[in-house]
């Protein structure tokens, strides 16, 4: 299985078991994360902690998530970004698009931050 769900009471935190997040699994991501939308899983973290490598199809999946989260009124979070990755979406811009934090408990800490300020 290249990609694992761990559903929680508030969010669902899916994770990456590929070395590249290319167009040959880009799509498996893409629809697991409109899946979960569909099934009314609106915050969502992405741990790309086991990839090294994303190219553009990849990265389109990463932000399919972020617009499903963002217009369902959730939120999408990004942890675990090894250096190529990051730099790929440092040149892109998308570093001030997607919110982005280094390991799981900042990722964590940042959505209970998100629900105390929603209440």
């Amino acid at each position: 299985m290249n990609f694992s769900k761990d559903t929680k009471e508030n969010y669902t935190i899916v994770k990456s078991n590929v070395e590249k997040l290319d167009s040959s699994n880009a799509s498996e991501l893409k629809s697991e994360l409109v899946l979960l939308n569909k099934n009314s899983v609106n915050t969502i973290i992405l741990d790309l902690s086991s990839s090294k490598y994303c190219d553009s199809s990849g990265l389109s999946a990463i932000l399919i998530g972020n617009r499903l989260c963002k217009d369902s009124g959730g939120v999408f979070v990004i942890t675990g970004l090894q250096s190529n990755v990051s730099k790929l979406i440092k040149i892109s811009q998308l570093d001030k698009v997607l919110n982005i934090y280094e390991t799981m408990v900042d990722a964590l800490e940042a959505l209970k931050n998100h629900a105390s300020d929603s209440v």
